[in-house]
């Protein structure tokens, strides 16, 4: 079985690598399944899975993740484990669950295919991430966002040993080391409009994933010499459907955001705010309100408490009244996205002021003297101000 991200991770190469693997295994007359680590996102298309993977595998051999009811329970995290890796900020069992297909004895071999690159829950994607994540249940992506979100995004993006990172490592070593598991990592950076493969590490010791981690804390990390005043992000329509996704354009840009600044995120793929139904009901109902608001309804709101994913996601897609966010769209109407918490701006009225084609990677000056920064792809890595990790 070969487990590699979604379209969600399209720059990442794993669909390409995924693609010869399968090609090399059925030449060789080995039997290959493909099952997508989708965490809580969406079932991939057809179309998406063409985009991703090429157009070589057929349908029958893509399992699909059901992370809400096909999982098994192989552990728990101890709350005192928890407690002492957050500094006493989180004090709760883990549930270690995995799709029941991982379990399945009559795979000799689990190849986990994915992209080391910075993370707003993790610190640094990947590794043990897209099993424990990626292929785990909603008991531990619901706890393991909400530990990071408790803890502070600013404190865990771009570094390795978060408290996350550390419960994600015990995972691994008590919970996962019967299964035939490799890992395949992969380091890209975006040079001149082509993204390139910079790394990649293949095993299964922490090792590889360490080395990886060092090779992109060092091209995907970009640092501004000042605060931006004005941001704007472009979403590729083919990546970013939803502002569970989209959002990666508020938290991966935080750091490098002034007080009071303006983000403007074109998001002309944006259909939804959740990747599931109930995950968009409950987006929509409370709204990205803020960290301390988020965790004062968690205190008493039944359906965050079993939703803590969610509960964690509305802190992520939240500046916390630092800056203002604007999303352009053309699907998610003015009342949607105000109704969410952010400002709104038709898409075409965006891309008349803001033309993507008119602007370059960086700091660019527009013909009325207004400096922008522009971020073509958010999911590629971090933006911090100069000193932020010294």
């Amino acid at each position: 079985m070969i487990i590699p991200p979604d379209i969600t991770r399209f720059n990442s190469k794993a669909g390409l690598i995924t693609s010869i693997y399968f090609e090399l295994f059925e030449n060789s007359g080995v039997h290959a399944d493909i099952m997508p680590a989708l965490g809580t996102h969406a079932p991939m298309t057809r179309e998406q899975k063409t985009a991703f993977f090429g157009g070589q595998i057929p349908e029958e051999r893509f399992l699909v993740h059901d992370w809400r009811n096909k999982i098994t329970k192989i552990g728990e995290i101890p709350a005192s484990f928890v407690r002492e890796v957050s500094e006493g900020i989180m004090d709760m069992p883990m549930e270690a669950e995995v799709s029941n297909h991982l379990l399945d004895s009559s795979y000799d071999l689990i190849l986990s295919v994915g992209q080391v690159v910075p993370h707003e829950v993790a610190g640094m994607a990947n590794y043990t991430k897209n099993i424990a994540v990626g292929c785990g249940g909603s008991g531990f992506i619901g706890k393991s966002h909400m530990l990071g979100a408790f803890y502070g995004l600013e404190r865990v993006m771009g570094r390795d040993h978060s408290p996350v990172r550390k419960v994600f490592d015990y995972f691994q070593q008590n919970f996962l080391t019967g299964l035939p598991l490799e890992y395949v990592l992969t380091v890209t950076a975006e040079n001149s409009g082509d993204v390139n493969v910079l790394g990649l590490y293949i095993g299964k010791s922490r090792d590889g994933f360490e080395k990886a981690v060092k090779l992109s804390q060092k091209h995907n990390i970009t640092y501004v010499s000042h605060p931006i005043k004005t941001c704007v992000a472009w979403l590729d329509a083919r990546e970013f459907g939803s502002a569970w996704i989209g959002n990666k354009a508020i938290y991966r840009t935080r750091m490098a955001m002034a007080d009071k600044g303006r983000l403007v995120i074109c998001a002309p793929g944006l259909k939804m705010f959740g990747e599931d139904g109930e995950n968009d009901r409950l987006i929509r109902k409370y709204g990205y309100i803020g960290r301390k608001n988020v965790l004062k309804l968690c205190e008493t709101e039944t359906d965050l408490q079993n939703n803590l994913s969610v509960a964690a996601h509305l802190i992520h897609g939240s500046s916390d009244g630092r800056f203002d966010i604007t999303y352009a769209t053309r699907h998610l109407g003015e009342k949607e996205i105000e109704g969410a918490g952010f400002d709104y701006m038709h898409f075409d009225e965006a891309v008349k002021k803001y033309d993507p084609k008119n602007l370059k990677q960086g700091y660019n000056m527009t013909p009325g003297g207004e400096e922008i920064y522009f971020v073509e792809n958010p999911a590629l890595g971090l933006w911090a101000l100069e000193g932020a990790f010294d």
